[in-house]
């Protein structure tokens, strides 16, 4: 991103802006990229939701959210005046095709009034249930189609689908009335610098990318945790569960840019071709691999440091019988060339003991150890991409003790994104939605991509609901989640990154 990027004058609207998103994440990722003037010279954003703001309070909310949001701390009031001086609200009920005509005649006079073309993004940033609701509203009242005068896109947030019908029968909807090249399913996980950064590594250096494949990678680790549990969103949390929340989404398509093929160029098109190659490489699960391969726990009630954590089933709007899952820790394979017999560990989990997103590689260890090791994980190379939070690379590799023989230590060799503190770190959206703007489509998913990945997914959905025998293992909060998970990990000595066996936290028991 860069100040020469600038798009074209638009409009963007935004349904639900009266919601958490709007105010903590878009409208000050929006106010950063104006406040390094990479916003059109002409560009509008209209807030659209059922909620009765004035233009003036809506305003004034949002110039709070971007002073407790924004990245640019040192807000200057003159530049934050002037930027919600382009923001402007329209109540109508989102479920009333007849109100889309009074927002059509809304957009068309402020087109007229500041002069900018046809050119209009929708962002859906409002429950799943309106997801087709919206879209059929606006294709109806003929806003939909890319004119001579300016084109039309559409912003889809997660969760895309339910399940491989729902997704389906959303991509259906949506094709009804915008074509595929106007779609962006947006992913934040693909905003972040150091997933991009996936690309610049593999195929910018001449020492990563001829390792990376099955001749020199042992395994490969997807983690993504949190240390908090579902907060306030008990309710929605338990009709969907770790599997679908994160690991359908975010960490498959995590795997997808780690596994995928160099794209022939660096357009949008080629780049998701590759990943969606991935999916659809993916080996089938069926139910007795999903028994052997596939762990899930949920939290249970403990203590960290003397404060008592309560378990899952005690939180709010959860049923205190729930078999949904916290926590879901999977191996898979890629067949293909590249990839074929290297197992990819995927893990997620809510309640564990710290928050990361990070990627490994585990190169094979050498035929013939000349220096002795305690065990195999000492004895090979990682690459480990920290996506959250100290964002950066890291490489261990083996060194030798000084003093007398060869003792060998595992030593690091990093970055930290922090370290470059003359350079800017953009927020996800922040890109995301500059990308959008400039038409580039390369880090959304497309419709054949979020098929492909539910295609995976649902056959363990299934086997958890058909199959009552598949057990769902409790473990305590602020642990690395069930013991069980360790066992997925193939090879004598091996575990993960943060191994589950390793619960001795001080100050924790289980209470179960």
């Amino acid at each position: 991103m860069n100040s020469m990027s600038k798009p074209e004058n638009q409009i963007l609207v935004i349904f639900g802006a009266s919601g958490d998103l709007t105010y903590r994440k878009l409208v000050p990722s929006l106010y950063d990229l104006y406040n390094q003037d990479m916003l059109a010279d002409r560009f509008i954003i209209l807030g659209v939701s059922r909620t009765d703001f004035s233009v003036e309070k809506f305003r004034d909310r949002l110039g709070e959210g971007i002073k407790s949001f924004a990245n640019f701390r040192d807000i200057e009031e003159s530049k934050l005046d002037s930027f919600l001086k382009k923001i402007f609200y329209k109540s109508i009920d989102t479920e009333n095709p007849n109100d889309y005509l009074q927002l059509k005649t809304e957009i068309d006079l402020l087109r007229e009034r500041f002069n900018i073309s046809d050119n209009c993004i929708y962002y859906l940033s409002t429950p799943p249930n309106l997801y087709s609701v919206i879209p059929l509203a606006v294709g109806k009242a003929g806003m939909n189609k890319s004119t001579g005068d300016g084109w039309k896109r559409i912003v889809v947030e997660k969760p895309f689908g339910y399940d491989i019908e729902s997704a389906k029968e959303l991509n259906k909807n949506l094709l009804k009335f915008f074509n595929e090249d106007q779609i962006y399913r947006i992913d934040h996980y693909l905003g972040k610098e150091t997933v991009q950064n996936v690309f610049v590594t593999r195929f910018a250096n001449g020492i990563f990318e001829p390792l990376w494949n099955r001749n020199y990678v042992h395994h490969v680790e997807v983690t993504g945790v949190e240390n908090i549990g579902v907060e306030n969103r008990g309710g929605y949390y338990d009709s969907s569960g770790a599997l679908r929340d994160m690991l359908q989404n975010h960490l498959l398509q995590l795997t997808g840019l780690i596994a995928m093929e160099p794209p022939s160029s660096f357009d949008s098109d080629s780049i998701r071709n590759e990943i969606v190659k991935v999916f659809q490489s993916l080996r089938p699960l069926k139910e007795e691999d999903i028994i052997k391969n596939v762990i899930r726990g949920q939290y249970v009630a403990s203590k960290i440091k003397g404060e008592k954590i309560i378990g899952y089933r005690e939180e709010k709007g959860v049923s205190t019988g729930s078999r949904t899952e916290t926590y879901v820790a999977l191996k898979l394979f890629i067949d293909n060339w590249r990839w074929g017999g290297v197992p990819f560990y995927i893990r997620t989990g809510k309640r564990l003991p710290t928050s990361v997103t990070e990627v490994v590689i585990h190169f094979k260890p050498t035929p013939h150890y000349l220096f002795s090791r305690n065990n195999l994980q000492d004895g090979c190379n990682h690459l480990v991409i920290r996506i959250q939070p100290d964002e950066g690379i890291l490489l261990k590799f083996g060194m030798k003790v000084p003093g007398s023989g060869f003792n060998v230590q595992n030593v690091n060799m990093d970055f930290h994104y922090s370290d470059l503190q003359n350079s800017y770190l953009p927020s996800a959206y922040e890109r995301l939605l500059h990308d959008c703007m400039m038409g580039d489509s390369s880090l959304y998913q497309r419709g054949d991509a979020v098929e492909a990945a539910w295609k995976f997914v649902n056959p363990i959905l299934r086997a958890w609901k058909n199959n009552p025998e598949i057990p769902i293992f409790g473990y305590p909060a602020g642990t690395w989640g069930p013991e069980h998970a360790d066992d997925l990990i193939e090879g004598e000595g091996l575990l993960w990154r943060y191994p589950c066996k390793n619960l001795a936290n001080d100050g924790l028991y289980c209470e179960l």
